[in-house]
């Protein structure tokens, strides 16, 4: 459980900093084109903006650390309970919020502090009160299952998010946040891994639910950057990537505490979600036009 404790710990790192790198790129590219008026006729980034924003040097390194980040994630959901490996990646909360305030420029508030301090708090129960993880092994038709769902999710919350335009932010996130766990569901169950087996793992409708909701939570969580405050985008993010994987695991794959520490699971599972909606409410951005844009010179002044 060691190896797999940490990592998750270093997926954690990798996204952490990866969002933070994204979030300066997506800001740059959104500020560019909201001057040029090329948004939705909602207000939300246009997909130009957004493509724009992925070839930013910030926005590739940061990228690249994500993919890093996922294979560490990978690993980590076959070594542990998906409601701790989760959890503990999720915890990128954290290196988030501190790397904003340096390459950001932004102030954490004592309410933020203390929120993050729960998370922290929330995750160390999680990991004295894990046991096993269960099998994973489950019936091929549940694998089409989380492919359905996770288009779903992915396609109508792109519409959805379009819709809304710059008042999406928190929603976007969220959605991203269950690409991410339905992502972590799927790596869990995929067959044809051990043993492998090509065959076996092209044929599993889970690989393409991996596809679908890894593209999908990518697109949402740099829209989420755009438009609204990286620190609340990634908060709504962890729970949506905490939150149902955590459940699955337990009630569908067998996913287990300690023999008599239920209790204290529950309770670092309550508290690590409840701290990171707590981080989205204080750290949501002030109602405003354009928040992604009204940000940027504070920004681009620290990163510069």
């Amino acid at each position: 459980m060691l190896i797999g404790l940490l990592t998750a710990v270093a997926a954690s790192i990798c996204y952490g900093t990866g969002s933070v790198l994204q979030a300066v790129g997506s800001r740059k590219s959104a500020r560019r084109e909201a001057a040029a008026g090329l948004t939705t006729q909602h207000g939300g980034p246009s997909l130009s903006s957004t493509a724009k924003a992925a070839m930013t040097w910030e926005f590739v390194v940061g990228t690249v650390l994500d993919f890093v980040g996922f294979g560490l994630g990978a690993l980590a959901a076959r070594m542990l309970p998906l409601f701790l490996s989760q959890t503990v990646i999720s915890a990128n909360l954290v290196i988030t919020a501190v790397l904003s305030v340096r390459m950001l420029g932004i102030r954490l508030t004592r309410a933020e502090w203390t929120s993050i301090g729960v998370v922290c708090s929330a995750l160390v129960l999680l990991a004295t009160a894990a046991g096993p993880e269960g099998s994973g092994h489950t019936p091929v038709a549940t694998h089409w299952w989380l492919l359905a769902v996770s288009l779903v999710l992915m396609v109508g919350g792109t519409v959805l998010v379009r819709l809304l335009g710059g008042r999406a932010a928190i929603l976007a996130g969220l959605l991203s946040g269950l690409g991410f766990g339905a992502l972590g569901v799927g790596v869990r169950v995929l067959n044809g891994v051990e043993p492998f087996g090509l065959g076996a793992l092209l044929a599993d409708p889970a690989l393409y639910a991996i596809l679908v909701a890894g593209v999908g939570g990518m697109y949402l969580h740099t829209v989420a950057l755009q438009i609204g405050s990286v620190n609340g985008a990634t908060a709504a993010l962890v729970v949506g990537e905490t939150v149902l994987p955590g459940m699955i695991g337990v009630l569908w794959l067998g996913d287990a505490s300690r023999p008599g520490f239920g209790w204290l699971a529950v309770t670092g599972f309550l508290l690590a979600v409840a701290g990171a909606v707590a981080v989205a409410w204080f750290g949501a951005p002030e109602a405003g036009p354009s928040p992604a844009v009204a940000e940027e010179p504070r920004e681009l002044a620290a990163t510069g």
